[in-house]
């Protein structure tokens, strides 16, 4: 199949649609289930090569969750702990395959954003993982391939609508790619740029320190920065982002965006959260909605009386900015990464205060020396690849 023909473009408005090959040759994806639109296919594509480039270069099975255009989480298939397993929802699931714990991962690392969203997953899609998909609100998936056991699954999703997408995984692009803009054709030569041990091997701090886990953790910054819309900032600790800056005009307030995202994450984790009395009528979803409200500082719209009654079985004590602070303080070893330099280093200020310790970035600013400088004196191992990653 050469083309396929979408219900619309980015719009309803925008009408016709299609997605098409111009050299003739054969589509590398096929609809297994459901009929996907424009924005989920340029979702699953990107996502696609962005769970594709981190098994290669970590070894590891990999998932995201796209959102418009970027990712709102990715990571690859590491066990998931105790405390992991709670926060993300799955600890009634058992033990989950490594696919499985890399969709968890990645969907739960930023669970407001991934709400709808659609999935990328590097390899066959076991039933594990459909299992995950299956109870959470998603567009779509896209994968190498199916179990049988798993496809039946996703495809009883949706009421039988959910957009399932295979991907021929030998497929390889040209190497000059397309795009227009106000009818005018825009070409450049793809980014194939590979984040291997050698884009990591220039560290430029005092402090030299860059375990094997840290580098695959700036690995997945990297990766995960080279598919998100710039200017863009990811935070990575332990094998997953947890979390992103994306489309952001200034550095420093994607550096705050991130940061606050990631926070939350380790604020999912403290006793005040964990132990929340939900009602069990309260659905994964609203929990999600109540727990990022009762962390940030609209704490009353769920504590209000009249409003903690609907979710509660008892009414939470507030959590403090002060008892927020002194768990944030535990959280250490977080890797920081970004598309293009740090042009100041109040960026270099707000990562420590969420535990960073290693920072990947392409260097080359005027102010390199200053920043450098602020990595020294938080005792940072900074690296720089000397690479840009903007994506557009």
């Amino acid at each position: 199949m050469n083309e396929l023909e979408l219900k619309y473009g980015c719009n309803p408005n925008q009408k016709p649609s299609r997605i098409f090959m111009e050299d003739g040759s054969d589509l590398p994806i096929k609809v297994l289930n459901g009929r996907p639109g424009y924005i989920n296919f340029m979702d699953a594509l990107n996502g696609w090569q962005l769970v594709k480039e981190l098994t290669e270069a970590t070894g590891y099975p990999a998932a995201t969750s796209f959102k418009h255009v970027s990712p709102a989480g990715a990571a690859i298939g590491l066990p998931l702990d105790e405390t992991l397993a709670k926060i993300y929802w799955v600890d009634d699931l058992g033990e989950l395959s490594p696919l499985a714990c890399a969709y968890a991962r990645a969907r739960g690392a930023d669970r407001m954003s991934s709400f709808g969203d659609f999935i990328s997953l590097s390899d066959v899609c076991d039933v594990d993982t459909a299992r995950l998909i299956k109870r959470e609100v998603s567009d779509g998936v896209i994968a190498p391939g199916y179990t049988e056991e798993a496809l039946e699954l996703l495809k009883s999703k949706k009421k039988g609508a959910y957009a399932i997408l295979q991907i021929d995984p030998s497929y390889k692009p040209a190497p000059i790619e397309h795009k227009q803009v106000y009818g005018i054709t825009f070409e450049q030569g793809r980014n194939e740029l590979k984040a291997d041990d050698a884009l990591l091997s220039n560290i430029v701090t005092e402090n030299k320190d860059l375990p094997e886990s840290a580098r695959h953790d700036m690995q997945i910054a990297l990766i995960t920065l080279k598919y998100t819309q710039s200017n863009s900032v990811c935070y990575v600790k332990d094998g997953q982002a947890i979390g992103i800056g994306a489309g952001q005009q200034s550095r420093i307030h994607c550096t705050r965006l991130a940061g606050s995202k990631a926070d939350n994450w380790f604020l999912r984790q403290s006793p005040q959260v964990m132990n929340l009395p939900f009602l069990p009528t309260i659905g994964r979803p609203d929990r999600d909605n109540a727990i990022d409200n009762y962390i940030g500082e609209d704490y009353m719209d769920v504590l209000a009386d009249g409003k903690w009654e609907k979710i509660f079985s008892e009414k939470p004590a507030v959590f403090t900015r002060e008892e927020k602070r002194a768990w944030l303080d535990q959280m250490q070893g977080v890797t920081l990464g970004s598309d293009a330099f740090f042009p100041f280093s109040d960026n270099i200020d707000r990562a420590q205060r969420s535990g960073v310790k290693y920072v990947v970035q392409p260097g080359g600013s005027v102010r390199d020396d200053v920043v450098i400088d602020a990595c020294n004196k938080y005792g940072m191992t900074m690296v720089f690849t000397g690479i840009r990653l903007f994506h557009h």
